[in-house]
């Protein structure tokens, strides 16, 4: 009889049920706000990049943008979001985060600290040091594929 495989070790596994903690947790910590971690993320790149446009954005923050349309109207409708067609080019969209939009932004710091801290809890100091260096050199070196 051929063992199972191992996937409780596997690193995918591992991965994602490190994102389902994650954003647990982060849903726990946001919850008065009704947000995603990925609209979270769109409001923090438009306020560094205004006027950015959606298909740019939505690589930013490493989202679908097949779906992103959908998660950018969920933002309009709250008011955080105002998306225009480009002067230039009509079918592209360039979106600005709304003065009420940064607000929410600022006002989500505190609790989004406090979820990213809560998913980093289990570790030592140094060890989330090296966790999150690792994450993003596995992140970075797949999109340099």
């Amino acid at each position: 009889m051929a063992k199972s495989y191992d996937f409780q070790h596997a690193p995918g596994h591992l991965i994602r049920r490190a994102h389902q903690v994650a954003v647990a947790i982060f849903m726990e910590e946001t919850g008065d706000f009704d947000t995603t971690p990925v609209q979270f993320a769109i409001l923090n790149a438009l306020i560094d990049d205004p006027g950015e446009d959606q298909v740019t954005l939505a690589g930013k923050v490493a989202f679908d943008p097949a779906t992103f349309g959908s998660v950018i109207g969920r933002l309009e409708t709250k008011g955080w979001v105002r998306r225009e067609p480009d002067a230039g080019d009509r079918r592209r969209k360039r979106l600005w985060v709304t003065p009420e939009g940064a607000q929410a932004a600022l006002r989500m710091k505190r609790a989004v600290a406090k979820a990213q801290s809560r998913i980093l809890g289990p570790l030592e100091a140094a060890e989330r040091r090296q966790l999150v260096e690792l994450l993003g050199k596995l992140v970075a070196g797949h999109e340099a594929i």
